[in-house]
């Protein structure tokens, strides 16, 4: 009984609420503490030399310099925590930038950031160059082994230029003749920005549908296609736009010199063997009767069809023939 009463004396009641109060006392002065150093981080994070006051864009030749610092400047506006400018040249929001411009300019090929002189953000990019055109999911000519045209379509695709790697990033303008050599099927989906990678499948760009800016045309064998097609021109045989069937056979067109006629065609599966493929069309273009054919009847050549392994079928406007 005792011993309860002196657990529960005055003495002790009064250690234990002072303990207490210190105990709430130091919480409250490290709040303020915390409080004091985030207001003076805030107030030094405003500081004019502290803070980016120029954008200075290198780099670009297409792509408007106005439209990228607007860009910028619109990402870098507000605050963080209605507190900390997003101009600080700490705090700025690199990441966030390079991706926005990336989203917003696919002609962008690289975006690097940097701090130049304290108040400037130096912005150095680099561009794609166009070195194809991709301009629709069906050709505008209609094939001769029964490929049917939409009649819904124009004779004038919008086309978008593609680069090296078979990237679509931006909107062509009409171009009258071959400027460039032109793509055809459905690009690849699920990559709409540069720094992700694509996944298989098929995207509609015919009429007012999506923009397939952003997307890869047949990333998979694009290369490869692109080897073939130079290949084409040591057999003396000059390539002018490419067709990837929904059923995954490539079409080579060929240039005509008759206007009035349709572009003789290269058929191949798109996941066949391409040095085979090619060794196939040589043998079949020096053997008789198609080496003769071909010189002398050209411009009535309808398909070369190279989807059999070593048989090769060809059709002028007589009727089709085989070589073994």
């Amino acid at each position: 009984m005792q011993k309860r009463n002196v657990l529960n004396s005055a003495r002790l009641l009064e250690l234990k609420k002072n303990r207490k109060k210190n105990f709430l006392n130091k919480i409250l002065f490290s709040f303020l503490g915390i409080l004091v150093v985030f207001i003076l981080l805030a107030f030094l994070s405003r500081l004019s030399s502290l803070n980016i006051q120029n954008i200075e864009v290198t780099g670009n030749q297409i792509v408007d310099t106005n439209a990228i610092k607007q860009e910028i400047e619109q990402e870098m506006s507000g605050k963080y925590f209605w507190l900390f400018p997003k101009t600080n040249i700490f705090l700025y929001p690199q990441n966030m930038i390079v991706k926005d411009l990336q989203n917003k300019f696919k002609r962008l090929e690289n975006i690097s950031l940097s701090i130049k002189n304290d108040k400037t953000l130096a912005v150095s990019v680099s561009e794609r160059k166009a070195l194809y055109t991709w301009c629709g999911n069906t050709p505008p000519s209609v094939s001769n082994v029964g490929i049917q045209q939409d009649e819904s379509l124009t004779s004038v695709n919008t086309c978008y230029f593609v680069d090296e790697n078979g990237y679509i990033f931006d909107q062509a303008p009409y171009f009258s003749g071959e400027v460039y050599f032109k793509l055809y099927g459905a690009p690849d989906v699920g990559r709409q920005d540069a720094s992700t990678r694509p996944t298989s499948g098929g995207l509609s760009t015919d009429g007012n549908d999506s923009d397939p800016s952003g997307s890869y045309f047949s990333e998979q064998y694009f290369k490869q296609l692109i080897v073939f097609k130079n290949i084409l021109v040591g057999f003396g045989l000059k390539s002018i736009s490419l067709y990837v069937t929904p059923d995954q056979d490539a079409e080579v067109f060929l240039a005509n010199q008759a206007p009035s006629t349709n572009e003789p065609e290269i058929i191949f599966k798109l996941n066949g063997d391409y040095d085979n493929i090619a060794e196939n069309l040589e043998a079949a273009l020096t053997t008789e009767p198609l080496q003769t054919q071909f010189k002398n009847k050209y411009s009535t050549l309808q398909y070369i069809d190279l989807r059999f392994g070593n048989k090769v079928y060809y059709k002028f406007t007589t009727s089709p023939a085989v070589t073994q």
